[in-house]
Formats: C-alpha cells, sequence, structure tokens
C-alpha cells in the first residue's frame, strides 16, 4: 500500500499541515502511541463549515468536513512520523456542533471513517466515539482526535 497511490487514486491531496492554536503540540509520542491533535475543517490556511450542522451545513457537507478533518490528520501524520512508521490507526473522536433536531452525526462521522480506510486501508481500520458539542473554536462544524500505534524507532522521534 503507497500513500501517495491510495490519495491519487481518490482524488485527493494532503493539505498543508495545521498549525496548533495554542499551547500544545499537534503530534505527541508517548511509547508507541501518536496522539494527533484536534483537526478542523481548514484546507491550506483557509477556514471551512463554519457553522451549526442541520442549519449552515446538511449531513452531506458535514461528511465533506470530517473527510477534510482526517486528511489533515493524515498530513500530520505523514510529515511528523512518517507514513512508513504507522502500524494502525486506533482510535478517533468525532466532535460535532448542530442545530435541534439534527441528529445524523454517524453519517457525518463516516467522511472521516471512509477516508481513513480508502487511504490507509487494513492500517485505517479503527473504534470511534462521537460527541455534540455546544461550541467548538471558530465556529467549526466538526472537528477530530485521533491515537496511531506506530513503530518506535529514532527516526520517528527526530521529526517532531
Amino acid at each position: 500500500m503507497n500513500l501517495i497511490d491510495n490519495l491519487t487514486k481518490h482524488k485527493l491531496e494532503l493539505p498543508e499541515l495545521t498549525s496548533p492554536g495554542g499551547s500544545y503540540v499537534s503530534v505527541n509520542i508517548r511509547g508507541n502511541i501518536a496522539y494527533i491533535a484536534i483537526q478542523f475543517p481548514i484546507k491550506n490556511g483557509d477556514y471551512l463549515y463554519q457553522g451549526e450542522l442541520g442549519k449552515a451545513f446538511s449531513t452531506e457537507d458535514g461528511y465533506k468536513a470530517m473527510k477534510l478533518c482526517a486528511l489533515n490528520a493524515i498530513a500530520q501524520i505523514n510529515a511528523k512520523i512518517g507514513f512508513e512508521n504507522i502500524i494502525g490507526l486506533n482510535h478517533i473522536d468525532a466532535y460535532y456542533q448542530s442545530s435541534g433536531n439534527w441528529d445524523d452525526s454517524p453519517l457525518v462521522v463516516n467522511g472521516a471513517s471512509d477516508l481513513f480506510v480508502n487511504i490507509l486501508e487494513e492500517k485505517g481500520v479503527h473504534t470511534r466515539a462521537i460527541f455534540g458539542v455546544e461550541k467548538l473554536p471558530r465556529n467549526f462544524s466538526v472537528g477530530l482526535t485521533c491515537t496511531f500505534t506506530i513503530k518506535k524507532n529514532s527516526t520517528t522521534l527526530s521529526k517532531l
């Protein structure tokens, strides 16, 4: 499996890396687990999908927004750890903000789950949790954190 080939096959490319919006790092390694800080629907510096699902955005838009969050997570992994050092994706935590009666969060989070499996193949199989929140930073409609198991070696730590 080749990350770039799979991205090309799905007509995707890795976006520019996003930077933390506070006093934290985007990737933190403890043992052989890499924790990816929350990723939002940001593409090459542009803030996208700001507003509530079910009001400002449809479920289909939410799917695309969550897919972009997952693509940003893959970009972080590729740049900071190197795809060759990934054993697999463990778990994702997905966050969303929505209006009143909107309740299609599993369909929205499938945007991330589908991307991870399509691009990472068997390494992308994962568990997940979904959280509806009152507000996300910058009024983003969705956000995503995740953990990966990585090979333990000195090359991995030198990229951080």
